[in-house]
């Protein structure tokens, strides 16, 4: 079985549901208590023994890329200042050498585009997708519970959770076969079924491993739910030739792509910091 080693991080999305703020700021490097979504992302990424970050970018997405640089100047203050611990916390993401790369969706055409915009860097292998403002407070990393499934089944491996039956019509639901334990072979899918249609109410979360015909898929993929190129679609289709696992892992998932799933995020992971934890509650007291 060949081993998993890079993954697609597809980061050209405008972030209307955040909007005014990601008018000049990706969302992706919106903060969740001091550190950007992305990293907590990249984080979870390497984790699970990712070797190669792919990013696929978009026109106002550059600031993502220096992001992951050398900020000299500001490295060069801290240092002569002593404050030597904020300055390893701002060196804590930035890659090895080729550690990542970055390539352009010229046109916002859906996640399935995303994707088959890196199928050159990908090549011939499978791959991670980790969707860039969904964090998933799990340890060990969703992504990294999808590596285990991987191992003792191979093939695709789709991370899934529950969701409220009312509201499966907002998320990609998997069609479940049969069910042992968190592992659930699957028979098919749906992006953003109408209500009271829905297969289950296991929604399709963020996290995928897929194997590189996808990409030839894709290629030729139709637009599908909303004018875009679907990942769900191509995966369906792919569904006919090789075998599909969704795996429910465990952890708190924070859709940061939408105002009040960011303040979430902000909020509970604020109170799992130790060192601000204290700090948080009772300030969130004296507002409540």
């Amino acid at each position: 079985m060949t081993a998993v080693r890079k993954a697609v991080l597809p980061v050209a999305g405008l972030g209307t549901r955040v909007l005014p703020g990601t008018k000049t700021t990706p969302k992706e490097l919106l903060n969740v208590v001091d550190r950007p979504i992305l990293s907590y992302i990249v984080e979870e990424a390497r984790e699970a023994g990712i070797e190669h970050i792919v990013f696929v970018t978009g026109r106002s997405k550059g600031a993502i890329e220096d992001y992951f640089d050398h900020q000299v100047e500001l490295e060069a203050q801290l240092e002569a200042k002593g404050k030597l611990d904020v300055l390893e916390a701002v060196r804590r993401d930035l890659p090895k050498a080729g550690e990542m790369s970055f390539t352009r969706q010229m046109a916002p055409l859906g996640l399935g585009h995303a994707v088959w915009c890196a199928r050159d860097i990908i090549g011939n292998e499978p791959f991670a997708v980790l969707l860039p403002d969904v964090i998933v407070d799990a340890a060990p990393g969703a992504l990294g519970q999808l590596m285990r499934a991987y191992d003792l089944v191979g093939g695709n491996i789709v991370g899934v959770e529950e969701v409220p039956v009312t509201e499966t019509h907002k998320y990609g639901i998997v069609d479940p076969e049969r069910q042992e334990g968190r592992m659930i072979a699957m028979k098919g899918m749906v992006e953003k079924p109408k209500q009271g249609t829905a297969p289950s109410n296991l929604s399709i979360a963020g996290r995928y491993i897929l194997q590189p015909e996808i990409f030839g898929i894709l290629e030729t993929q139709p637009r599908g739910a909303g004018g875009e190129i679907q990942l769900t679609d191509a995966m369906a289709t792919l569904m006919g030739e090789q075998r599909f696992t969704a795996y429910q892992y465990e952890g708190d998932t924070h859709d940061c792509g939408d105002k009040i799933g960011l303040l979430r995020a902000n909020v509970a992971l604020a109170l799992k910091r130790p060192d601000l934890g204290d700090a948080a509650r009772a300030a969130l007291k004296g507002l409540i």
